[in-house]
């Protein structure tokens, strides 16, 4: 009976009926001073935090109700930077491409999101799809289906034969010579028309894929496959049109030209040196590690038939290598943006990211504040996500265990608020 007036009462706070709500926490993870704060009380109105106060507090009117909480972690809502929300691996993946229409990857893209947002990440950023994640984020926003908000790039930016070239492994007689449009480019004056016809499609940034990639259906998994010139033409038109720009790169030669070029982040770097460390360091650019997929797609390669012939080798050689990157770059002072590539490997494990980035020698409360203040300073959010503050957005997840203690309750997220509305509870 509890639990159905808690629903009844939920419900009714989103019918029209002012009524605030105040969650009575038994520790808080305050992101913004690294601290754990013990019996504290939050009190959500509409979509916003208005108040963080000691001690369990009572409400104030008959109609505000209590979510107790005093058995668990509170933290703000987690952000993935790397997220690919209009698909998830499976042995036909490649397959789909010719058999899945728009309509088919947008209905799996609900189920997706929703798990996305179950495991506790309120945003993510989504790095390439067909296009699907743009109407999948208005959707999201209008509150039409339930997800995660959603930073997305559209269709990532190639070269020609390049990762994310989406004609990749076709026939001849379907290849064709994708362009700009198409989100593939050959040239400075193509990288100016690729990015702006990303924003009039209705992205919020740009990816490119400045090295070969691990599962495209191509020979190199390492080589650098933009000029520096196209890069910095690339960076310079993003931020006339307000967006920065997110680089896959695998190589090292690769990932210098993206951070000499303008990129704010670099994802995987799996064979990241010391010099482009310092690099990053210098150009203020961050990690996105994503050692999940990296474990994942190694894991994979390992099934017959999983993956196609020429992918297997790659994965093989890249994926155990990210995880050992992670520790050298992170020890090396690098800035850490937390991102896991969840596509590569099941929606709504993205919490198990943590626990690899722990075993590598980053301590639990830094992967948190990377998942959170971190990511929302990248995303120009700093000051409405990624901490629980009074003024900012009502993005609120818990877990049963203090994950400082124990990370792996980071993949059990238990209760889940965003934009103060309960999701999971």
């Amino acid at each position: 009976m509890k639990k159905l007036t808690f629903i009844l009462l939920l419900s009714l706070s989103f019918s029209g009926i002012s009524q605030n709500r105040y969650l009575h926490c038994g520790k808080l993870i305050d992101t913004q001073k690294s601290e754990i704060l013990e019996e504290m009380t939050i009190v959500v109105s509409n979509d916003k935090i208005i108040s963080v106060k000691k001690g369990y507090t009572s409400p104030q009117n008959s109609e505000d109700i209590v979510i107790d909480l005093k058995s668990k972690t509170v933290m703000p809502g987690l952000i993935d930077m790397h997220v690919h929300l209009e698909l998830e691996t499976n042995p036909k993946r490649y397959l789909e491409k010719y058999t899945l229409n728009d309509a088919d990857i947008a209905f799996n893209s609900l189920r997706f999101a929703k798990a996305t947002l179950e495991a506790g990440f309120t945003t993510v950023r989504d790095l390439g799809g067909s296009g699907v994640n743009i109407s999948l984020r208005k959707a999201i926003n209008s509150g039409k289906v339930d997800g995660p908000r959603i930073f997305t790039a559209g269709k990532a930016i190639a070269t020609t034969g390049g990762h994310a070239d989406p004609t990749n492994g076709n026939r001849k007689a379907l290849m064709g010579n994708p362009g700009p449009k198409e989100g593939v480019v050959n040239s400075v004056e193509d990288a100016k028309k690729a990015v702006r016809q990303r924003y009039k499609n209705g992205a919020d940034c740009i990816k490119i894929t400045a090295t070969g990639g691990v599962l495209s259906v191509a020979k190199s998994g390492t080589n650098p496959q933009f000029t520096v010139e196209e890069i910095k033409t690339i960076c310079e038109t993003a931020k006339d049109y307000g967006m920065h720009v997110a680089a896959h790169a695998h190589g090292d030669e690769g990932m210098q030209r993206a951070i000499i070029g303008g990129v704010k982040t670099i994802e995987h770097g799996t064979l990241m040196s010391e010099e482009t460390m310092e690099l990053m360091k210098k150009h203020d650019a961050y990690y996105v590690p994503t050692i999940t997929a990296g474990k994942e797609v190694e894991g994979k390669a390992k099934i017959k038939g999983f993956y196609p012939d020429i992918v297997v080798p790659k994965a093989l050689a890249i994926g155990p290598q990210i995880q050992k990157t992670f520790s050298k770059a992170y020890k090396r002072g690098v800035g850490i943006a937390f991102g896991t590539d969840a596509g590569v490997f099941k929606h709504g494990d993205n919490g198990k990211e943590f626990g690899f980035m722990v075993e590598a020698g980053m301590p639990a409360m830094e992967t948190i504040k990377s998942a959170t203040i971190t990511n929302a300073k990248i995303l120009e959010m700093e000051n409405k996500i990624g901490q629980i503050k009074a003024g900012f957005i009502a993005d609120i997840i818990a877990t049963n265990e203090d994950p400082t203690q124990n990370i792996s309750t980071m993949e059990d997220v238990v209760f889940v608020m965003k934009e103060g509305k309960v999701y999971k509870e």
